[in-house]
């Protein structure tokens, strides 16, 4: 089976066509959705209702928790003064524009979703919010993949295409107690993180949205970049009066001009 997985499309309809369109065009026969439907782009309530149409199963994401809960909601920092003022402007947009019921929607997403041995999340199983980024410590990367009991863990967030294979073979957990210490060891099978960077904003480097397509039989993982118009979206962010650098760096694939010295506990919207 070959399964198409997606992730932040923030309101980027543009995108969200050109990527269903790609996904087409492979046959997947199954699309998994890994949130933030909502957020920085121009058109969330049309990306919604698209994903409802298509009964695509879907996590919720940061954002998608923020329009429900309210503003910082996680309690995450600003990596700036500046880019914590074009978050608040943005969600205050957003949550003016959704519909209710496009709210209701968000707010029965679930965290995780599961399909025989893979997982899928919008940051990681302990935490919506959480960066796995592709330099995490091998050790954390594994014990977030063995935390859910599959094999193959899908997020996104990052906004940063990737995948990484974890070979732990042998493992020994040592336990010190007062009354002595014991040793358990076990053998962990090749596990692997699956990052579909993002639909509507990219972050590596070009405007062209990713996704990720897994083939089940012989767990080989294609990292798809889809070419669309962007300009469309980029003209919708200044005509709805989002932050104009929204546009920049949808066209420039790339974060705020600003970045956080230690982007682990970061948010940004």
């Amino acid at each position: 089976m070959k399964i198409a997985v997606m992730s932040c499309i923030h309101g980027n309809y543009e995108a969200l066509n050109a990527v269903l369109s790609d996904i087409d065009k492979q046959r997947a026969d199954k699309i998994f959705c890994l949130g933030d439907l909502v957020g920085y782009g121009p058109h969330p309530n049309a990306v919604v209702e698209m994903i409802r149409s298509l009964d695509i199963p879907t996590v919720q994401g940061c954002w998608d928790e923020d329009i429900v809960e309210g503003l910082n909601a996680c309690e995450c920092s600003y990596p700036s003064i500046l880019a914590e003022k074009r978050g608040k402007k943005a969600h205050e947009w957003t949550n003016d524009q959704i519909h209710p019921e496009v709210r209701e929607y968000l707010a029965q997403l679930p965290l995780s979703l599961r399909e025989e041995n893979l997982c899928f999340v919008h940051g990681s199983p302990h935490n919506q919010h959480e960066y796995l980024m592709p330099e995490v410590n091998a050790f954390t990367a594994l014990e977030r993949v063995m935390a859910t009991g599959a094999d193959v863990l899908f997020c996104g967030h990052t906004h940063v295409p990737y995948v990484r294979t974890l070979d732990a073979g042998q493992l020994a957990v040592k336990v010190q107690q007062p009354e002595g210490s014991s040793t358990k060891q076990f053998t962990a099978t090749l596990k692997q993180i699956i990052n579909a960077g993002s639909v509507g904003e990219p972050r590596h480097g070009r405007p062209n949205a990713t996704y990720v397509i897994y083939d089940t039989d012989d767990k080989l993982t294609t990292l798809r970049e889809v070419e669309y118009d962007y300009q469309l979206t980029c003209q919708a962010i200044i005509d709805n009066g989002l932050p104009a650098i929204f546009a920049w760096r949808l066209a420039q694939g790339l974060e705020y001009a600003e970045r956080a010295e230690d982007p682990t506990h970061v948010c940004e919207r």
